[in-house]
């Protein structure tokens, strides 16, 4: 999972998660992965609101602005995408 921190339109530091343990889920991929992009950022964990959820699953890509978040944040959005997918 790729993670890009964003303002003004300009991506400030981007992160990969990268996760090979295929016995877990695809959504506990994306959670550790989370969680992972999170710490490396130092931020806390956002919550997954109803058009985060919808999004991601159209299209493996989201993007949390600052109501995803409780704290407040000093960028536009944090942006998650799946990059590669196990078959």
């Amino acid at each position: 999972m790729w993670g890009k921190i964003f303002k003004n339109n300009k991506m400030l530091c981007d992160h990969v998660a990268v996760n090979d343990n295929y016995e877990l889920s695809r959504t506990k991929k994306v959670f550790e992965g989370l969680d992972e992009i999170c710490r490396e950022f130092n931020l806390s964990v956002p919550l997954w609101l109803d058009s985060n959820i919808s999004e991601f699953k159209r299209i493996s890509k989201t993007r949390f602005r600052a109501d995803s978040f409780i704290e407040e944040i000093e960028f536009d959005y944090l942006e998650i995408q799946v990059i590669e997918e196990d078959y």
